[in-house]
């Protein structure tokens, strides 16, 4: 009997001493700053190790040659499905090529309704339409618009630009259909959280000069990712080493992102890539100095980086503004809609919103600013499973909600 136990207990215990390996293999990527003031540090640094210990052992299995990487972290951060939800119709299509999913009140309207497309997150690699199943739910009941989800195809197999491709198509094609869908074409908005950010940023750019078709009426930049020029600015500085999303993991995962050498996040981080007429041409876009100064506690200029051109070579992609928005011209940032931009305090990410914050403004562009201070980079992707939640998961979905509803 005793014998049989063992038997059972066997795999178990193969699989924590092979966990217990990748730890200590690799015990460095454990480390993680855990701010105090954070929303709730043990269940972060929990998060933390749990997701660092997938990709550990995504890539212990890519060594091996069983599967890529990505496929695990993928695979975590797609979570449990959600239940049925009574309050909307919920339907999966297809735009442009596109895979998205639609979900509509179930309430009749009066007239027609708000829409709302939303971008998910996920650094074009990670993320899904299912990953968001319960923050488009509540986005639909709580501002009473059609939601449209955009399931846009994920990097490696699916090469950049292909990811902003994606959600331009998808935005077009709602936009000339949405009565269909008991949509107004006028009141469409356009939300995105991280990469989703950068993607919302970029297709309202592309589509401010088309008379063709209806007019953004608003979008809503959550946490965005918006330049890739400087990684020395203070957030980065405050939040080098902060859980999930460290300013190393961040050049990383824009190398793996880009098929790029990982050997070059090195010079990237140091800020080699960028020559110094580009460094001037945009130092009144980006820029310490037009950071607030309660936002830069602490902060130390870095030393000059010596400009390496074959790196600079290697990268042009950082340069375009589908990559980095934040380089728009002003002939461009002038006529975008009204904005609604949400930072958290504990995000590498922070200062590329606060400076979009600034850019806008500065073009007679109309501003809703949110910062929860207890946040950090993709506590959204938390909302919806209860306990196990944030407070400030709420807290950035409901300024999002709120806004919208104001469009």
């Amino acid at each position: 009997m005793e014998a049989y136990y063992t038997l059972l207990l066997l795999p178990g215990i193969l699989v924590v001493f092979l966990f217990l390996v990748l730890i200590v293999a690799d015990h460095n990527s454990f480390k993680a700053e855990i701010p105090p003031d954070v929303d709730q540090p043990s269940k972060l640094r929990f998060y933390h190790c749990m997701y660092t210990l997938v990709e550990v052992l995504g890539k212990s299995l890519h060594r091996l040659g069983i599967t890529e990487e990505h496929r695990l972290t993928r695979l975590l951060m797609d979570g449990l499905p959600a239940l049925w939800d009574c309050q909307l119709f919920i339907r999966d299509l297809h735009f442009a090529g596109v895979p998205v999913r639609v979900y509509r009140p179930r309430e009749p309207s009066a007239g027609k309704r708000r829409g709302v497309i939303f971008f998910h997150g996920g650094c074009g690699m990670f993320g899904s339409i299912r990953c968001y199943e319960r923050i488009c739910r509540y986005m639909a009941r709580k501002s009473d618009s059609v939601v449209v989800s955009v399931g846009y195809h994920l990097a490696p197999e699916h090469r950049y630009p292909a990811q902003t491709l994606e959600c331009l198509s998808a935005t077009l094609h709602f936009l000339q259909t949405a009565e269909t869908y008991g949509v107004d074409p006028a009141r469409v908005v356009l939300c995105g959280d991280s990469a989703g950010g950068t993607y919302t940023t970029s297709v309202c750019q592309e589509l401010v000069h088309r008379t063709d078709i209806p007019k953004i009426q608003a979008q809503v930049l959550i946490q965005p990712f918006l330049q890739a020029l400087s990684f020395n600015l203070p957030s980065h500085q405050q939040n080098a080493a902060i859980a999930l999303l460290s300013r190393d993991r961040t050049v990383h995962v824009i190398l793996k992102y880009l098929s790029k050498d990982c050997s070059l996040k090195g010079p990237i981080l140091a800020g080699s890539h960028v020559p110094e007429r580009m460094n001037l041409k945009y130092r009144k876009w980006i820029s310490p100095d037009l950071i607030p100064e309660a936002f830069k506690l602490g902060y130390k200029p870095p030393p000059p980086a010596a400009f390496l051109p074959q790196v600079h070579e290697e990268v042009q992609e950082l340069f375009e503004t589908r990559f980095s928005p934040l380089l728009a011209e002003d002939a461009v940032v002038s006529l975008l809609p009204d904005t609604c931009i949400v930072t958290c305090q504990h995000d590498v990410l922070r200062d590329d919103g606060l400076l979009y914050k600034r850019r806008l403004e500065d073009n007679g562009v109309r501003v809703t600013w949110h910062h929860v201070q207890r946040g950090f980079h993709g506590t959204l992707g938390f909302f919806g499973y209860g306990i196990f939640s944030f407070p400030s998961s709420s807290a950035v979905l409901n300024h999002a909600v709120d806004f919208i509803k104001g469009c």
